[in-house]
């Protein structure tokens, strides 16, 4: 067993088991390259500060950076007797360079140290998230402007409603990830921080310099409070809270690309590369990449609420509970990424059966809200025209047949201001073409939110 950092106030050794549950080394060697930075930064700091001379930095830096390699090479195992990533690097450290070695720890704490592995490991992962999600939306726009033209039926409470451009239901989830994109970089101003330099809760006796180690690190702001340092997890639980809504997001898109792909709808075909079959059925081509990002969405919420309820009740300033903030954020991290690669392949390589969704227009009564429009272009009240047209709703159930199959003669027995231009009327592709407000589902209208989407884009392309 190695010997414990903190050992010398103790007279007994843990056993191996008790080790092992109080470790987080199997779990916090993500960190690897983050505490390999964070300490090469408090080395250099150290030399300028004339805590450690120019020699010794020097020598602990080119170690460190030797330690990484041989990590990622597969030639070192940490060891759970020794806790946690920091304590592994640090036992490592001295093993090849000796005494000098041990000076690095000056003026900081695990505390802090992890506090600091953890802000840029979160800043590093939030920025590849929103590059993932740029991505994901120059997909969506693109698939967006290829079926401007092309309708489809909208819902609600999953009931046909209206004819809408399928290029603008597919926008709908543009704006989302849109705002999961905003919600991301606004946090990323409460991540680029550095509590590097509050020490275990109250700062340190040595003339550190923090500003220094902040610059090094390329953080944007440092902590005004050292205790706050060192027991703020706020933006931990923000960036869950963040990765939540958008896996919420992808799994509201999933659950309609469950139903447009099924035989029922066929309003999609999914490639065969995101798709599966059945051990048992040959016919069958099942969603299962859609499917599992729906189910995933329970990990990240438990995430998420796991985190909130470790905090609710601590006390300040660090307590051993805050190790429990790794191995949500690490899962969550890599399921939100993962769930967007997904995502953007499998929309990028979906067919849209256009001839489907024209049949569907057709087949459906969501065209009855523009019958009550034709009916109050006449002069007559929208209340009464809605009743008038909930009746032959009604009359055409009843002889099983559609509205642009309802005779005039029939239409008129309701009415006498119906015309024959009530066909045209009804037609879902003028239905769409009618509703220019800004914002609709009508083609110019939806051809001018894609260019001001892309305008977004641009400045978030712009900004980065």
């Amino acid at each position: 067993m190695s010997k414990k950092a903190w050992g010398g106030r103790f007279e007994e050794k843990p056993e191996a088991w008790v080790d092992a549950f109080n470790a987080s080394i199997h779990f916090d060697q993500t960190l690897i390259d983050e505490d390999v930075q964070g300490s090469i930064a408090h080395a250099t700091m150290l030399a300028h500060q004339h805590i450690l001379t120019e020699a010794e930095s020097a020598l602990i830096i080119e170690t460190l950076q030797a330690i990484q390699h041989d990590f990622h090479e597969g030639k070192i195992e940490f060891q759970a007797a020794l806790e946690d990533i920091h304590l592994n690097v640090e036992h490592e450290l001295i093993k090849r360079i000796g005494p000098v070695g041990g000076k690095l720890h000056t003026g900081r704490s695990r505390n802090d140290q992890v506090a600091t592995d953890m802000h840029l490991y979160t800043k590093k992962e939030v920025q590849t998230i929103i590059e993932y999600l740029h991505t994901f939306q120059q997909t969506l726009l693109q698939l967006a402007e290829q079926h401007v033209e092309t309708i489809m039926p909208g819902y609600t409470h999953l009931q046909r409603a209206q004819p809408i451009s399928f290029a603008h239901h597919i926008m709908t989830y543009f704006w989302m990830l849109e705002r999961d994109q905003t919600r991301f970089k606004e946090a990323l101003a409460r991540i680029d921080v550095s509590p590097l330099g509050a020490a275990a809760l109250s700062g340190t006796t040595y003339p550190i310099d923090r500003h220094e180690t902040q610059t090094l690190l390329g953080f944007n702001a440092l902590y005004e409070n050292s205790i706050d340092a060192v027991s703020d997890r706020d933006y931990i639980v923000e960036t869950l809270n963040n990765i939540n809504l958008t896996m919420i997001h992808l799994s509201r898109f999933a659950e309609e690309i469950i139903f447009w792909s099924s035989e029922e709808a066929k309003f999609i075909t999914l490639s065969d590369g995101f798709s599966t079959g059945s051990s048992i059925m040959p016919q069958k081509k099942n969603p299962d990449m859609a499917e599992l990002i729906r189910g995933k969405v329970g990990r990240t919420t438990g995430h998420l609420v796991s985190l909130l309820m470790t905090l609710k009740g601590l006390p300040l300033a660090y307590n051993k509970d805050m190790q429990e903030d790794k191995e949500g954020l690490f899962d969550a991290i890599e399921t939100v990424k993962g769930s967007l690669r997904i995502f953007d392949g499998m929309v990028a390589t979906m067919t849209v059966n256009t001839d489907r969704l024209q049949e569907t227009v057709r087949q459906d009564f969501s065209n009855a809200t523009e019958l009550a429009d034709y009916l109050v272009t006449k002069g007559i009240p929208f209340r009464e025209a809605h009743e008038i047209v909930g009746k032959l709703v009604l009359w055409a159930i009843q002889h099983e047949m559609y509205l642009l199959d309802v005779p005039l003669a029939v239409y008129q027995d309701h009415h006498a201001q119906i015309e024959a231009d009530i066909y045209q009327y009804l037609q879902p592709d003028e239905a769409v073409k009618r509703r220019q407000s800004y914002g609709a589902t009508g083609q110019d209208a939806v051809r001018h939110q894609i260019k001001v989407a892309k305008t977004h884009l641009a400045q978030h392309h712009t900004n980065a």
